[in-house]
């Protein structure tokens, strides 16, 4: 069974936006919250990268290459979090994964990637 679940992704002319979304439904609503949750992205010929992280305190991350352009944010209670991309470059082409970690549990759950292609 999955744990995370992507959808959002596609052909995007540069400049435009896009928004990623990951869910988890085998997670259980009340330890949702304690979960580091965040975006990576994997390149052809390059390894997989963070993108943007958020912590349960609602704390983000992002690498310098998408800082002001895109956007991380979660809702616990629906079990969701989000990448808004902005601006978008076609050096942001690539998969991008969903992740959850947990310090509690040391759980640590991918899902199955979703493909963006930015096109110039």
């Amino acid at each position: 069974q999955v744990s995370l679940v992507e959808s959002g992704g596609g052909l995007v002319q540069a400049g435009g936006s896009l928004r990623l979304s990951c869910r988890a439904p085998r997670t259980i609503t009340s330890v949702f919250w304690q979960k580091t949750l965040g975006w990576y992205r994997q390149s052809p010929g390059n390894q997989r990268e963070p993108v943007a992280t958020i912590a349960g305190s609602g704390s983000t991350t992002y690498t310098d290459s998408v800082k002001g352009r895109f956007t991380i944010s979660r809702d616990n209670s629906r079990k969701m979090v989000w990448l808004q991309m902005n601006s978008v470059k076609p050096e942001d082409t690539g998969i991008y994964y969903c992740n959850a970690k947990d310090e509690v549990t040391k759980s640590d759950d991918w899902g199955q990637g979703t493909q963006v292609t930015v096109s110039s």
